[in-house]
């Protein structure tokens, strides 16, 4: 049973392995085995076809991406510019704008010059509905600007009209040699594939649940679609699905669907999460599911933004999810404990909300310095009862002194204490101590790089 146990335990961090290997809580003899060692619980995740847009690759061996939209009027140039270049700059790796008109479509290679000449590659991905097909037809240089476009087969035409608005929009995509996106939407559904696929249940022995036949619905939508892409030239490789939906039971019952039918790249969202907390939540709960399942290829957290609040919120949201789970590493992660009655002064929350905002300063520049930095694990805890342990097993940690202890704080490095602080300049004294191992780990030297990341025999 303990080997069983072991065997299918959950995900290590690399620096919370390495800090166990140093501490004193594991044998001499397992340190090294320990310190090598980072296992996850996830499954592995399932192998699709990569797509290359612009300059960024999704599925395949890519990582999971991360896309937003921008929300200013796409006739704006320069009000679209600003955001797009915001979102750039927060993480966003594509960039998708609205092309709903005439004058939306002439806007957009003065858009996508205007970056150029910001020094901002991101790809910008069109998002089409209704008349896509009429936009691209007769606005070449849009559909040059663009990375890929966006086609939902819900409303891109009725009966006879559908598949000839359809075949436009794939032969457009195949004269400019971008990869498209079929996205099918909850909200916009193919009313004729649904009631095809009602009528065909209502006549089965035992009728399945009108909610499974509308996630059925969704699904067929995509793959026909993306079938009938390929008749008409589009390779595999130039193909990204999606279905969205916004409740979280249904997202992942529709995709898990898509994943068991298709080795498409699949593009993951929870459309119209809501504002707030309420968006962000349930946008986590989907996208965590399916991720842990090894499903998804690229991601958008598509919440409401809060009066005064920055459409980049989306974007940091993305990473955190991402982070939370392993799957890729953004920013230094900063472990605190919650609070209790042994940490009444609140100290240890001023630190460690001091700590991460001057870790976010500073990535900007240890990213290009010191690549790989991303990856560290700062611990600000606030008293004996967890804080020691806590910090052995961050890359580097504190534990503050919680009511009624002696008024020193000890400072652990990669699971060794190294120091103990007092006084007022505390943080500063902390910051140094952070900075020097960065350098020291991340630096230019191999050696110095190397000191960082072995585990060290006491």
């Amino acid at each position: 049973m303990v080997d069983d146990i072991l065997m299918h335990s959950g995900m290590m961090r690399p620096s919370a392995a390495r800090a166990m290997a140093t501490s004193g809580l594991v044998s001499r003899r397992h340190r090294r085995d320990i310190a090598a060692m980072s296992y996850s619980a996830r499954k592995t995740r399932k192998r699709t076809h990569q797509v290359a847009v612009g300059h960024v690759t999704i599925g395949g061996d890519a990582p999971v991406r991360i896309q937003s939209m921008t929300n200013t009027d796409t006739a704006d140039v320069k009000a679209t510019v600003e955001q797009v270049v915001a979102l750039a700059e927060a993480g966003s790796e594509l960039v998708r704008i609205t092309v709903d008109r005439e004058e939306a479509a002439r806007a957009v290679p003065h858009i996508r010059e205007e970056l150029d000449r910001r020094g901002c590659d991101v790809p910008l991905i069109g998002d089409f509905h209704y008349i896509g097909h009429l936009l691209l037809r007769d606005h070449p240089a849009c559909a040059e600007a663009l990375a890929k476009y966006r086609i939902n087969p819900g409303n891109v035409g009725f009966g006879a009209k559908q598949d000839r608005n359809f075949a436009a929009i794939i032969e457009t995509a195949l004269e400019h040699e971008k990869p498209v996106r079929i996205g099918a939407n909850w909200g916009s559904m193919d009313r004729a594939l649904l009631d095809e696929l009602m009528e065909k249940n209502a006549r089965l022995p035992k009728p399945k649940d009108v909610r499974e036949v509308m996630h059925l619905a969704l699904v067929e939508s995509c793959l026909r679609s993306a079938r009938r892409a390929e008749e008409l030239g589009m390779r595999a490789d130039r193909i990204i699905l999606s279905a969205k939906v916004s409740e979280v039971q249904d997202l992942v019952a529709v995709y898990r669907q898509m994943s068991d039918r298709c080795d498409y790249a699949l593009h993951l969202g929870l459309t119209e999460a809501g504002m707030g907390d309420a968006g962000i939540i349930a946008s986590t709960a989907g996208l965590a599911i399916l991720l842990q399942e090894g499903i998804g290829d690229t991601i958008r957290v598509s919440i409401t933004p809060e009066p005064g609040t920055p459409r980049t919120r989306e974007v940091r949201v993305a990473q955190q999810i991402l982070q939370s789970l392993g799957l890729r590493a953004f920013t230094p992660d900063v472990i605190a404990c919650p609070g209790c009655g042994r940490t009444t002064s609140g100290r240890f929350q001023e630190l460690a909300r001091d700590i991460a905002t001057w870790l976010a300063w500073q990535m900007p520049e240890w990213r290009q310095k010191y690549p790989g930095s991303e990856e560290l694990q700062v611990a600000v805890m606030g008293c004996i009862v967890n804080g020691p342990g806590e910090s052995r097993h961050a890359d580097i940690g504190i534990s503050l002194p919680g009511t009624g202890e002696a008024p020193a704080a000890p400072v652990f490095v990669d699971g060794e204490k190294v120091a103990t602080l007092r006084g007022e300049n505390l943080a500063e004294q902390f910051k140094d101590i952070v900075a020097d191992y960065v350098a020291r780990r991340w630096g230019p030297s191999p050696a110095r790089r190397e000191t960082g990341n072995q585990p060290r025999d006491s």
